[in-house]
């Protein structure tokens, strides 16, 4: 019979052992584990059908659609673990709230030979532990800095020379302004982006210094889980202070390259904010092919509403001028003045 394991000894296994998550594919699109795989017992349909009859009836209703349905399937499911096992000849299975699914799939898969952990209260255990773990504190240093200051260029940069980052964009799969969603492949739900940045941050050291960039609430229709982002509030913010002109110039590097159409569709986003007169100013440059213009229009906007809201959020904040987006230029203008923060410390 399979072993029931808690929620941190099956994550800690579960870098080695494959994890096979057995609820319908929306459950599962909805959010998972990041790393496990969906081997659906019930598919959206079925899934409604057993819980209506479970609600509606009683529960030997439900068990028998249950058992019809899945009878059917059981040795395509079972091929299909056994594939995912692999050599080792070993999953950790969970579903919803670790009841008659994850066993009866463990049952199956343990048929084969294969040796099989359920997760003790599902996903759902999974879900209580990652808003107790993003509760505890970290040790964040923000990164703040008008649109187009090349925050997200730093913080890469600063992973290359060793430190802890935590890269909200990547995983929210936007930059976070109008323009934000241009070359992604698209977002994840806010639910999978906590699973992931859950993942994330686990892997690091909490004992050291996490470098993270300053965002809104949402980045797109991601939302950072409050527990991170009451944090990020209280955190230490280096703000780097770096002209429009350069910043536009950056923008205008990384952007103008898409469609016309696409950069109108952007500058419409945000029209009330500019006013009808900005916004037809920007669309025509555009379609003069002067980005630079249309950069700089938009902008006007952005830098009011981002000194807005760090004055609302931070309230404190260390300035840091700079005359460039350069990466390696402003790393080193944060080491020092970390280095200087430091020395005053000390004396």
């Amino acid at each position: 019979m399979a072993d029931t394991i808690p929620i941190a000894q099956f994550l800690a296994r579960a870098g080695n052992v494959p994890v096979v998550d057995v609820r319908s594919p929306s459950e599962f699109g909805q959010g998972h584990i990041p790393g496990a795989l969906n081997v659906p017992l019930f598919d959206d349909e079925e899934r409604t059908v057993v819980g209506t009859r479970y609600k509606k009836i009683n529960r030997e209703a439900a068990t028998l659609s249950a058992l019809e349905f899945a009878g059917r399937k059981l040795a395509p499911i079972a091929r299909e673990g056994g594939r995912i096992a692999g050599a080792n000849r070993e999953l950790l299975v969970h579903c919803w709230r670790g009841g008659m699914r994850s066993k009866s799939m463990a049952w199956l898969f343990e048929t084969l030979g294969i040796r099989c952990s359920v997760l003790e209260g599902g996903y759902k255990a999974y879900r209580r532990y990652l808003r107790e773990t993003l509760a505890t504190p970290f040790r964040f240093i923000v990164i703040g800095g008008k649109t187009g200051s090349g925050k997200t260029a730093l913080l890469h940069h600063l992973r290359q020379k060793g430190e802890q980052v935590a890269d909200l964009e990547r995983l929210a799969g936007h930059k976070g302004s109008a323009f934000g969603s241009l070359g992604e492949a698209g977002q994840p739900t806010t639910e999978q982006f906590e699973n992931d940045l859950h993942r994330d941050l686990s892997r690091l050291d909490r004992t050291r210094v996490i470098w993270i960039e300053d965002e809104s609430r949402s980045i797109g229709r991601c939302v950072i889980p409050e527990e991170i982002y009451f944090q990020m509030m209280g955190a230490e913010v280096l703000f780097l202070d770096i002209p429009r002109e350069e910043r536009a110039r950056y923008l205008v590097e990384h952007y103008a390259s898409y469609d016309a159409g696409l950069l109108k569709s952007c500058i419409l986003k945000i029209e009330k904010k500019l006013g009808g007169t900005r916004t037809q100013e920007a669309l025509d440059a555009i379609d003069r092919k002067d980005f630079f213009l249309a950069v700089m229009i938009s902008l006007q906007y952005y830098d009011k509403s981002y000194l807005y809201s760090l004055e609302k959020n931070h309230g404190k904040y260390r300035v840091i001028p700079s005359n460039t987006v350069d990466t390696a230029i402003n790393y080193e203008l944060i080491r020092s003045s970390m280095k200087m923060k430091h020395e005053r410390t000390k004396e």
